[in-house]
């Protein structure tokens, strides 16, 4: 089993219970202020991460101006999505909906990380169900290469 995969299954849990609370709130609370409260919250839960890792001695935290940015655009993202979420559930949206919303965020990460980053591993990966011909025109990539769905080697 992979090292990640019990991250990966404890964020699906909280991701879940975060849709759920989220749609119980929006009814109770303005989309702003629900959606500040939801990530002052969260702000406050990672400090209270740091405040662990560095007071326990395991700090290591590293940081780059890119980092920073990438940072920045992701936090306008995620609160971006809180008020969406909230002014979906007040306007009646089910949580039902949530799974077919994710998908669509699933397929956008899919086509990105295809787009983005095949080409950094050509020639590494294993022969197994690769595809040599696959064009990536959505991000105007006209240079074919291949998609490997299994790998030998750990990517990082």
């Amino acid at each position: 089993m992979a090292a990640w995969f019990w991250y990966a299954v404890v964020a699906a849990v909280l991701y879940g219970a975060h849709q759920i609370f989220t749609g119980l709130a929006a009814e109770r609370i303005g989309d702003g202020l629900g959606g500040f409260i939801v990530e002052a919250s969260a702000a406050l839960s990672i400090l209270i991460y740091l405040a662990i890792l560095w007071f326990g001695g395991r700090w290591s935290q590293k940081f780059s101006g890119a980092g920073l940015g990438y940072s920045l655009l992701t936090g306008i993202c995620v609160g971006a999505g809180t008020i969406a979420f909230f002014l979906l559930f007040q306007k009646g949206g089910p949580l039902s909906s949530v799974p077919g919303i994710l998908a669509g965020g699933a397929a956008i990460m899919a086509i990105a990380g295809i787009c983005f980053s095949a080409n950094r591993y050509r020639g590494k990966e294993s022969q197994a169900l690769r595809s040599p011909s696959l064009v990536c025109f959505c991000c105007a990539n006209r240079n074919q290469f291949s998609v490997d769905f299994v790998s030998n080697r750990n990517p990082i």
